[in-house]
């Protein structure tokens, strides 16, 4: 049974998609220019077969893995997941969740940004904002799941931990 589930998308971080779409947009002239227009782009151009697959790589598919791109997280009977699709997938176990505290962090001096960021004993999953769930591990890690209803995902853990026990 799935006590609480939260998606939140990074195509509805503005500045986000501003940047990708700014980047795709640059592949997109030099692709346009050179393969359409025959007209080098660039001192050093690359060669054509490389700015097809450049154009299809930065310009089509890096605009649509962030659009596609979001932070799934569930609490179920026995575990916490979390899903950034379609990157990673963890799963925690409400056996081995010693705390859980909904709280305001800083994300860049804390983590270094947003994203999926930290070293294996202190990790975050976040798209966006300042607020989130610490998890605290049995064996000591310490994992961030950003969020924008933190009060209620703790709440959630807090139940379904309860419930099992």
């Amino acid at each position: 049974m799935i006590h609480f589930r939260e998606v939140q998308y990074i195509r509805h971080v503005w500045w986000v998609m501003l940047l990708v779409l700014g980047v795709a947009a640059l592949m997109w002239w030099g692709f346009v220019q050179q393969i359409l227009l025959g007209a080098p782009w660039g001192k050093n151009p690359s060669p054509d077969w490389l700015m097809w697959i450049l154009w299809l790589i930065i310009g089509i598919g890096f605009p649509l893995a962030f659009y596609w791109m979001r932070l799934i997280v569930e609490v179920l009977d026995d575990k916490v997941t979390i899903r950034y699709v379609p990157l990673v997938r963890n799963e925690f176990l409400l056996d081995e969740i010693e705390g859980v505290e909904a709280r305001t962090y800083q994300p860049i001096r804390e983590y270094g940004g947003w994203g999926i960021r930290g070293l294996s004993s202190k990790r975050a999953y976040n798209v966006s904002g300042d607020k989130g769930v610490e998890l605290t591990l049995a064996d000591g890690r310490k994992v961030m799941i950003g969020s924008q209803k933190a009060e209620e995902l703790a709440l959630a853990i807090l139940n379904a931990q309860e419930i099992r026990f």
